[in-house]
């Protein structure tokens, strides 16, 4: 299996309250697939859903998988997805989790985050979480691949990423409609005028762009001076 559409080769079936795979997803998963970034390393997957990026992670040769969903429910569909194309055997573990309130350390997260439809106040909570809390579940060096919408700042996205210590490269690019429930969300709606080059109009379609992102953390030690838990005056 050496191609990427031979890698995205996939049957996925779930219920009508599981996620299936979003065009942010698929993008996500053919940049994994098109880049060796996977092999020999404990991966982390925050919100696994069907399994399209599992199974990826799988068959481009991750050390380890830990995949976590919300709710026990949910990680059924990923179950049975995942052993039917590679087998009980594999020692993938499922957790129910709460984005990264889990434990281990990793050397790679690999998500795809909630953005319009996070359910927060901050559409740009999980995003943001990621940048600013995945260091406790990586180890030094750790990395993290995800995936964005423009409309979410992709600017802001690389400013945080480097002033929380990780250089930051983009995977790849690509563009796609708006989808149906964009426009059924008038504050979302109202919200992404505010940002630079969230979208762009072509012929009458407003377009989102999509990027997937691979950072890794920077070798930094604090200094001698830092506040520190455990440290005494």
């Amino acid at each position: 299996m050496n191609s990427v559409d031979e890698l995205l080769a996939m049957d996925l079936r779930g219920g009508d309250d599981d996620w299936t795979p979003t065009p942010h997803g698929a993008w996500l998963a053919r940049m994994i697939a098109s880049h060796d970034l996977i092999q020999g390393k404990d991966v982390l997957e925050l919100g696994a859903g069907l399994a399209n990026h599992t199974i990826l992670l799988q068959r481009k040769g991750a050390k380890s998988i830990v995949a976590t969903e919300v709710t026990e429910s949910l990680l059924g569909a990923t179950r049975e997805n995942f052993e039917r194309h590679c087998g009980a055997d594999t020692g993938l573990e499922l957790r129910v989790a709460n984005w990264l309130h889990t434990h281990g350390e990793f050397d790679l997260i690999v998500s795809n985050p909630p953005f319009c439809q996070s359910g927060k106040q901050n559409r740009r909570y999980f995003i943001d979480s990621l940048i600013l809390d995945a260091f406790h579940r990586l180890r030094p060096g750790g990395e993290l691949i995800f995936v964005q919408s423009s409309m979410a700042d992709i600017q802001l996205t690389r400013d945080m990423l480097d002033r929380n210590g990780f250089g930051v490269t983009e995977l790849g690019r690509t563009s796609g409609p708006f989808r149906d429930y964009y426009f059924e969300d008038a504050t979302f709606m109202e919200e992404i005028e505010t940002v630079e080059g969230g979208y762009e109009e072509r012929d009458g379609v407003k377009y989102e762009t999509l990027v997937a992102f691979h950072a890794k953390l920077r070798d930094w030690s604090p200094p001698a001076t830092a506040h520190l838990p455990g440290q005494t005056e």
